[in-house]
């Protein structure tokens, strides 16, 4: 059977969806890889099937902001971003949305832009806001490996583990 633009990672988390939430671990390593953050986008082609009606062709939240603000703390397993996105940000389906949000994340918290980051919030952008559509923040931790996108993704977008305070 084939999956599609679904893959291994998006059963992996449609079938763990109640468990999806917390960012954190024990693991205080630093990302596996820095730069100047992500440039590159999948490659993995949508199907022209199934998916076809479900993308929008104009983005009807062109003029809102996605994203409200961003705020940096220091928890006990290390430092943490928290994205607060707008209703706007919940409900933009408009492909480039996802783009347009990480740089609005970049204006506000510039140190952020690291693949495993990035990684982390098109995570939550994709599943996240999905599955837990009222949750405050998304949650987002640099010391979090930087393992690729399908990997966060079966990680329930927490590489390293998930997070012992819930958060």
């Amino acid at each position: 059977m084939r999956l599609g633009i679904l893959g291994i990672g998006a059963v992996a988390m449609l079938a763990l969806a109640p468990v999806i939430g917390g960012c954190g671990t024990t693991d205080r390593s630093e990302p596996v890889a820095l730069g100047p953050g992500p440039t590159s986008h999948p490659t993995t082609a949508p199907s022209t099937t199934a998916t076809a009606a479900a993308i929008p062709a104009v983005d009807e939240f062109a003029d809102s902001p996605l994203i409200d603000h961003t705020e940096w703390t220091t928890d006990p397993d290390g430092r943490r971003l928290h994205v607060y996105p707008t209703p706007a940000g919940r409900a933009d389906t408009f492909p480039a949305a996802r783009d347009r949000a990480w740089g609005e994340v970049l204006i506000d918290a510039p140190d952020a832009d690291t693949p495993g980051m990035y990684d982390q919030f098109r995570c939550h952008w994709d599943w996240a806001r999905l599955f837990r559509p009222d949750k405050p923040s998304w949650n987002l931790e640099p010391w979090r490996p930087a393992v690729g996108y399908d990997a966060t993704v079966q990680a329930l977008c927490n590489p390293g583990g998930p997070d012992p305070a819930g958060n």
